[in-house]
């Protein structure tokens, strides 16, 4: 018996929102905030992908964690673990130093300590993949891509809420936002601790995998060796390393291609946010019934090609017509794209490995938000601004040629193309 009740998606919806508020809401800020401490870029771009190191690193021991002892004690240490980080991080920038410690700026212990903070929050990152799970116990495989698009909603909405709350709260006192964020983290927990029920059952637990089958390396290693879903996981971490690659680069790209200011760049942003979250919470379920999951796999692929070919073929003339519908491109083709990959996933595996399988994709979805910038980055300096914009599409066209690939059998690829007419 499948469980539905309301507590239960509004719990996996705010866990889901509360890991992506963590990073919108200081992300824009960061510059800022770290003033006082350092100006180098390099510390401010470590700083930046830490998180995803930490969540590349922890998040299969969460998922398999959550097929042996439950998805609620998971989720509830997890996102006790994200107020702790953001506590620190809030703490750490609010004390006076100088006054404090005299010699500990010199000696960089503040920036350590902020580190800290941010690998505590990695982490904790694994949140959304026990929260993906979840979706995934409570709902049967047809309906899975339209569950999964909480996650594109939570997406989209901490897209739109944390750079508008952020700047907005941040012109009053700087700190503001980090104190929201810690309180929408305490927000989450108590909703856990008290609402959510558990999702998989005693009956459905599996044994911890031996250790060296939890290295994210060796486990993403087992996941690609299964021929069934090897290709599909293949294509998503490729997909996010190319996306979140050129998007990396994009406010800078705004500022000194067409000498974008903050307004207009944040305006693109809450475009995509906007349209993902309509696509991804009220659009993928009837278009999944029409389609299925595989043609909107490949059609949301060539929506974001699209989009990411026209960014860079905007001049200084022309960019408010051109960015504002490529990114619009960009957002529905995720929206379609990022629910639907991990269906297919999802679909392709027994119950019982949900939690790992899941943690596995989210792993490889930080993989790939950790890799994408730097290469993108270095592209831009050294092959010209608009290269890794001409990169990511060439990426792209090889994930199209893994969906294409990807489910085995031609007959369900077929049933999957077509859906329900």
């Amino acid at each position: 018996m499948r469980l539905q009740r309301p507590s239960t998606y509004l719990c996996a919806f705010l866990t889901l929102l509360n890991d992506r508020l963590g990073e919108t809401l200081i992300f824009p800020l960061l510059p800022f905030l770290l003033a006082s401490f350092t100006a180098d870029g390099r510390v401010l771009g470590l700083l930046t992908g830490s998180y995803a190191v930490a969540q590349f690193a922890f998040t299969p021991l969460i998922g398999a964690l959550s097929d042996r002892y439950g998805r609620k004690p998971v989720i509830a240490v997890c996102v006790g673990g994200s107020v702790i980080g953001l506590g620190l991080f809030t703490l750490t920038l609010t004390l006076p130093w100088p006054n404090l410690a005299p010699g500990a700026l010199s000696a960089g212990v503040p920036l350590a300590l902020l580190f800290a903070a941010r690998l505590i929050d990695g982490v904790s990152g694994g949140t959304a993949a026990t929260a993906a799970a979840v979706l995934a116990d409570i709902s049967p495989p047809e309906q899975r891509a339209k569950a999964f698009g909480l996650i594109g909603v939570a997406f989209g909405l901490g897209f739109i809420l944390g750079p508008a709350a952020g700047g907005l709260l941040g012109r009053i006192n700087m700190t503001l936002p980090l104190l929201v964020a810690v309180g929408i983290a305490l927000l989450n927990l108590v909703l856990v601790l008290t609402l959510l029920p558990e999702t998989h059952p005693p009956e459905a637990r599996i044994a911890l995998p031996r250790k060296r089958e939890l290295q994210p390396i060796n486990q993403l290693a087992t996941v690609f060796a299964n021929p069934r879903v090897r290709r599909l996981c293949g294509a998503f971490l490729l997909f996010f390393l190319a996306f979140n690659g050129f998007t990396a680069i994009l406010v800078l790209y705004f500022k000194q291609r067409f000498d974008w200011g903050p307004g207009l760049a944040g305006a693109a942003f809450m475009v995509v946010g906007v349209i993902a979250t309509v696509v991804q919470g009220g659009l993928i379920g009837p278009l999944v019934q029409r389609f299925g999951e595989w043609r909107l796999s490949l059609a949301g692929l060539g929506l974001v090609i699209a989009g990411c070919l026209l960014i860079p073929m905007a001049t200084p003339a022309n960019a408010r017509l051109v960015v504002f519908p490529a990114v619009s491109l960009l957002a529905l083709g995720t929206g379609l794209v990022t629910p639907c990959l991990r269906a297919l996933v999802s679909r392709r595996l027994d119950s019982s490995g949900q939690g790992s399988a899941l943690g596995s994709l989210q792993g490889l979805q930080s993989l790939g938000s950790f890799v994408g910038p730097p290469l993108a980055g270095l592209a831009y300096e050294t092959l010209g601004h608009r290269s890794p914009f001409w990169l990511s599409a060439t990426l792209l066209l090889a994930v199209v040629v893994m969906v294409t690939g990807g489910l085995p059998e031609r007959a369900e690829a077929g049933r999957q193309a077509t859906g329900s007419r």
